[in-house]
């Protein structure tokens, strides 16, 4: 997968058309999961998704080098996002996606009472400023390492592990 990818990163320098075709068909899933995890609505998160894959297509020249195409992706999507919420301050985020409740041998009252706390977690987590709702879902629920993930955000490693524990000392005093 790895080879695939750097493969794909010099592709995308060289301006391959297949490239882009195959970046979307690799990562379009993701940065929707992405854009509604932010809290965007189903077609606010399509629409921002497209314009991601159209900025990446647009400034290749900025990837850096072939291991960076995972934060690289996901930054141009923050950066979509973020500029959109700029734009539309007065909107509030939708509940977010991307919690769900583990297979196993529960009860069904053990089940809606796993479910409640999932709803009150992805409510806890839709309150945060963006910044901080940001870390938690590229960290947690994208399931982007730390380096990535700091990468994706424009931030240094430590100011991402910084606001990362703010937002889970957040999500804490949420849940008592």
């Amino acid at each position: 997968m790895e080879r695939r990818l750097d493969s794909l990163a010099e592709q995308l320098k060289k301006g391959d058309p297949q490239a882009a075709s195959e970046l979307v068909d690799t990562y379009y899933e993701g940065i929707y999961l992405y854009m509604r995890r932010l809290g965007h609505n189903q077609q606010t998160s399509e629409d921002l998704t497209q314009e991601s894959f159209m900025r990446a297509w647009q400034h290749t020249e900025q990837l850096q080098n072939n291991s960076a195409l995972n934060g690289w992706l996901y930054r141009i999507a923050g950066n979509a996002s973020r500029q959109y919420w700029r734009k539309h301050k007065g909107r509030n985020a939708v509940s977010i996606e991307g919690f769900e409740i583990p297979h196993g041998q529960d009860s069904e009252d053990e089940k809606l009472a796993l479910q409640e706390q999932l709803s009150r977690l992805s409510s806890a987590v839709a309150k945060l400023p963006l910044k901080l709702r940001d870390v938690v879902v590229l960290h947690y629920m994208q399931h982007l390492s730390i380096a990535e993930a700091a990468e994706a955000t424009g931030v240094r490693k430590g100011t991402f592990k910084s606001r990362l524990n703010r937002a889970l000392k957040t999500l804490r005093k949420e849940f008592g």
